[in-house]
């Protein structure tokens, strides 16, 4: 009967082990069908819009394309441009990223109507393969300051000095790809134009192409070097996936508008100096400093992630700071606006689902300590003052004798008072403070109506 026993308890053990091993190999595969599914089956061609000036926000939208097409192995990625231009060093930095690049870069000017000036004009050259539809152009890509050219000496050095700068740069990126490097200069020094047939007459492109789908047809089998070598393109039946501007570009954008920009550079210093002309105020320094990081970002004096981080510390100090420095929510509003800008600077697309749900959970508990301080500041100024001169004045006081000329004693919290008032106050009359001059008090009757409200009010600490 003990061996039978043994054996069934042994061959239930065995029966699960088995059945466990079955769960395991099956949840297995179950994972491994999940990653090939995943898994691109066919050729992708990313494709990115950029119809704005080449500025911070342009640029790190680009930039987060590429390393999204460098992930996931795609065979290349296209940038539909249409820029007036932008700022120089946004430029290099993409024009590096782009040159580093371990996936093909297109840049496409497209639509028909649209431009590749200026900043867009370096951009084409830097790309392994620069294409335009017919009906555009390219060029004026002579760098010029936000303020203009002034006349005298400094100034005109000055901009010789970024011609030159500009015409190695672009030479430089002419000659990484075979193209025409004189035309290339001359459109740095003369601001000179091309539409896209002249252009690729001139060796200036690669490519004209009326579409997306010409321009696919054009580029296949078609050898670009990239910075780790040579790779032929196949883009035979490719699928296209595109992704344009998300609301973080968007914001981003409008915050780095060379208008805007300027504003909040001097929103900033003058928010900071008059708080520091009227230390206590707050709401200058609030705006100011939140404004001041905003500009320098936007003329890239910080980068986007150093903004980010500046803003969210910023923001964790205000919030701290309205504990120890009431201000009506002053330093409160402002830390949470300043902590949230600074977590969506800050904020990757990779991990934004992750992001969001820890950014807003921060700001609602900061928000409603944020209320709970503001609450308890506005119930400590309300409540009638316990000690000192402001106490009595409204208290209630009784006559200690009928007043001669307009004076007399009061007992006014258990002591002996001098008091002013009315030639026909009479011992034991009810009084209330209405004022305190050294140790003599004036006093007024209290009517029985008077009496009653006052009690109340004093309560409710309303006096």
């Amino acid at each position: 009967m003990v061996n039978s026993t043994v054996d069934t308890r042994r061959f239930s053990t065995r029966r699960w082990r088995c059945l466990g091993w079955l769960v395991c190999l099956l949840a297995g595969s179950l994972l491994a069908l999940a990653v090939l599914a995943q898994s691109p089956g066919t050729k992708q061609a990313l494709v990115l819009t950029l119809d704005d000036s080449i500025n911070p926000a342009t640029r790190d939208y680009v930039e987060r394309g590429i390393r999204r097409a460098e992930s996931n192995n795609a065979e290349l990625l296209v940038i539909e441009l249409d820029t007036p231009g932008g700022q120089v060093e946004s430029m290099r930095r993409l024009a590096q990223t782009i040159l580093a690049a371990k996936v093909p870069v297109v840049t496409y000017v497209t639509p028909s109507g649209a431009r590749a000036a200026s900043a867009g004009t370096y951009l084409l050259y830097a790309s392994p393969v620069a294409a335009m539809t017919p009906g555009t152009h390219l060029g004026s890509a002579t760098p010029v300051t936000l303020g203009g050219e002034d006349e005298d000496a400094n100034s005109q050095a000055m901009h010789r000095k970024m011609i030159e700068d500009g015409v190695a740069t672009i030479r430089g990126y002419a000659e990484r790809h075979g193209r025409n490097a004189d035309w290339a200069e001359q459109a740095v020094r003369e601001a000179a134009n091309l539409d896209a047939q002249d252009a690729l007459d001139r060796n200036v492109i690669d490519v004209v192409a009326s579409d997306l789908d010409d321009l696919m047809a054009q580029l296949d089998g078609r050898q670009v070097a990239l910075a780790d070598g040579v790779t032929t393109l196949s883009t035979q039946d490719i699928e296209r996936v595109r992704e344009g501007p998300d609301w973080r570009t968007a914001l981003l954008s409008l915050i780095a508008n060379p208008v805007v920009a300027y504003g909040l550079l001097l929103i900033g210093f003058y928010g900071l100096v008059f708080e520091l002309a009227s230390p206590g105020t707050l709401v200058p320094g609030v705006v100011g400093g939140i404004s001041l990081l905003l500009g320098l970002f936007a003329f890239q004096v910080l980068s986007i992630d150093l903004a980010g981080l500046g803003l969210v510390l910023l923001g964790l100090v205000m919030i701290v700071g309205e504990a120890f420095l009431p201000s009506f929510g002053a330093l409160g509003a402002g830390g949470i606006a300043a902590f949230v800008i600074g977590s969506v600077l800050l904020m990757d697309e990779a991990n934004s689902a992750a992001a969001w749900p820890l950014i807003g959970g921060t700001a609602l508990i900061a928000a409603g300590f944020l209320l709970w301080a503001v609450m308890r500041l506005i119930k400590v100024r309300r409540r009638v003052p316990l000690t000192g001169r402001e106490e009595l004045i409204g208290a209630e006081t009784v006559a200690l004798g009928d007043f001669s000329a307009g004076r007399g004693k009061v007992l006014l919290h258990g002591e002996r008072w001098r008091a002013r008032g009315q030639a026909d106050i009479h011992k034991g009359d009810r009084l209330r403070v209405t004022a305190l001059e050294g140790l003599t008090v004036t006093v007024t009757p209290l009517a029985d109506g008077d009496i009653e409200c006052f009690d109340d009010d004093h309560e409710k600490g309303t006096t």
